[in-house]
């Protein structure tokens, strides 16, 4: 009998393999938590240890300098195609998280996406999203379309039944394909524990604290934890009453700041 943790593999690169076969160019979007390095792991699983589509990451400048030296290292160490990207003109216009968290969120992250998107001629990314994270990700489908002005249209999808998925779409218009969307947390990290993945150890608690959820260092909390090992980790998942991202600012400024984001073309 098939363990849960190998059937969610399979699952998995079973989807990463139909969108190498039936969309364009792929890219993977790889933001260096545990979600998307748990991705990376799978696509080299999937593809024998050849990765045949670049990974993306789209840098606001404003990440933990750990979080940098962690993607240079491993990029370096897997021989990775990474494209690094940032929206330089908000940068330069002085955008910020004084400027509103939504505001900041959308110029350095939705905007640099989308200028990825057109930039590299991308019919496909392919992202390490699940629905038990937060509550706009619970309402995509494995593939999802976005349309020309990269809007996801949530209201309006089809359905996805026997892991049929519908992979054509009108030119212009591309497809965020999610590998891991029925995973949850504690999948994420027992699979991590499984497959021994080296992952970046702000999630491992230093002096009661650690990441449960990284993203830009000016909006990213760490939350009380005594959670140093994979073991604790895990165990202190089973027990607690905390969300995810309770540590994220921009969720705190506003109840539906993802779905907003995400309509738009946010990862």
């Amino acid at each position: 009998m098939t363990d849960r943790l190998s059937e969610l593999e399979a699952q998995s690169i079973y989807i990463l393999r139909e969108a190498y076969k039936k969309l364009g160019r792929l890219g993977m979007l790889w933001s260096i938590g545990k979600d998307s390095t748990v991705l990376l792991w799978l696509a080299k699983k999937a593809f024998f240890g050849h990765v045949p589509f670049p990974f993306i990451h789209v840098d606001t400048l404003r990440k933990i300098p750990a979080m940098i030296e962690y993607r240079d290292r491993v990029a370096r160490e897997l021989n990775l195609e990474l494209i690094v990207h940032t929206n330089q003109a908000a940068v330069d216009a002085g955008i910020g998280p004084e400027c509103g968290r939504l505001a900041c969120c959308k110029a350095l992250k939705t905007d640099g996406l989308r200028q990825v998107v057109k930039q590299y001629g991308f019919d496909g990314l392919i992202v390490g999203v699940r629905r038990d994270e937060e509550g706009s990700r619970s309402k995509e489908r494995v593939f999802s379309e976005r349309k020309a002005d990269d809007n996801w249209d949530y209201t309006n999808q089809p359905p996805e039944l026997w892991d049929q998925f519908k992979t054509d779409f009108p030119k212009g218009h591309h497809i965020r394909v999610h590998p891991i969307l029925a995973w949850s947390e504690i999948d994420i990290w027992e699979y991590i524990r499984r497959e021994q993945i080296p992952i970046i150890d702000l999630y491992f608690a230093k002096n009661g604290r650690r990441y449960r959820s990284l993203g830009c260092e000016c909006c990213t909390g760490t939350i009380a934890s005594d959670a140093d090992t994979l073991d604790k980790i895990i165990d202190e998942l089973k027990h607690t009453t905390v969300g995810e991202r309770a540590g994220r600012a921009q969720d705190q400024e506003d109840s539906y700041a993802m779905q907003k984001l995400r309509r738009e073309g946010y990862m």
